[in-house]
């Protein structure tokens, strides 16, 4: 029953926080105009099927209707933050297996990532104030970033060496993570300087990623576990 409870209220906390967490989805499958749908009867209810085959020719479409080139800037942009989300919840299925309890904020983080794509996959050259609405992105997760990362590192010990990712599961999943984020982030720099994105999606992910080194030392602290140390091979 407890677990039952924890697992609705990470689901609400989601949902009321992130108003766009399904946005991805949509933007892949749900706004493509010549989409296909399995029925088998007109009394069934009409179920999408995964595969549209409108990207078979290697073009695929921005939330505003755009169709482009699947090596897009946008797109690259676009599988950097996926494959940061993927990443981020392999790392928190490893702290959930040792009770951390920072995984609910994981899960909001994986939420936020949903609004970033949103946002990147709605080009403001071509969106029109509808489009801009739906996918607006938001400051407050920025803030909400900071403040965790003042919480955590107030408990931490001064950093004074290079440190390796280490320090078990956790805290080595969350550093790859970290250089996840550090790609997303390149990827989408450029998007935003030219005037296609909110600046503060990549102030988010620039935060995030501080905000993943903090919580890997920190996971490990509170393990037990070494970090390891960089030293200069003779």
């Amino acid at each position: 029953m407890m677990a039952a409870a924890v697992t609705n209220r990470l689901q609400m906390r989601c949902i009321f926080w992130s108003s766009q967490c399904a946005q991805m989805y949509m933007i892949r499958h749900i706004c493509r105009t010549d989409r296909s749908f399995a029925t088998r009867s007109d009394e069934e209810t009409r179920v999408p099927k995964i595969y549209t085959k409108t990207g078979d020719k290697g073009f695929s479409s921005t939330f505003t209707g755009e169709r482009r080139p699947k090596e897009d800037s946008i797109f690259e942009a676009l599988g950097d933050t996926d494959e940061l989300s993927s990443a981020i919840g392999l790392a928190r299925e490893f702290c959930k297996d040792k009770e951390h309890k920072f995984i609910e904020e994981l899960e909001k983080i994986q939420c936020v990532l949903q609004d970033v794509g949103s946002n990147v996959a709605t080009p403001f050259s071509s969106a029109r104030e509808s489009h801009r609405v739906k996918t607006k992105f938001s400051p407050q997760p920025v803030l909400e970033l900071e403040s965790w990362i003042d919480k955590y590192t107030a408990e931490l010990p001064p950093l004074t060496n290079f440190i390796l990712p280490s320090g078990g599961k956790s805290s080595a999943s969350l550093h790859v993570a970290r250089a996840v984020c550090r790609r997303a982030e390149r990827s989408v720099a450029p998007i935003v300087r030219s005037g296609e994105a909110d600046p503060d999606v990549a102030k988010f992910l620039n935060r995030l990623s501080d905000y993943l080194f903090t919580l890997a030392r920190y996971a490990a602290m509170k393990e037990g576990a070494a970090e390891s140390v960089y030293r200069r091979p003779t």
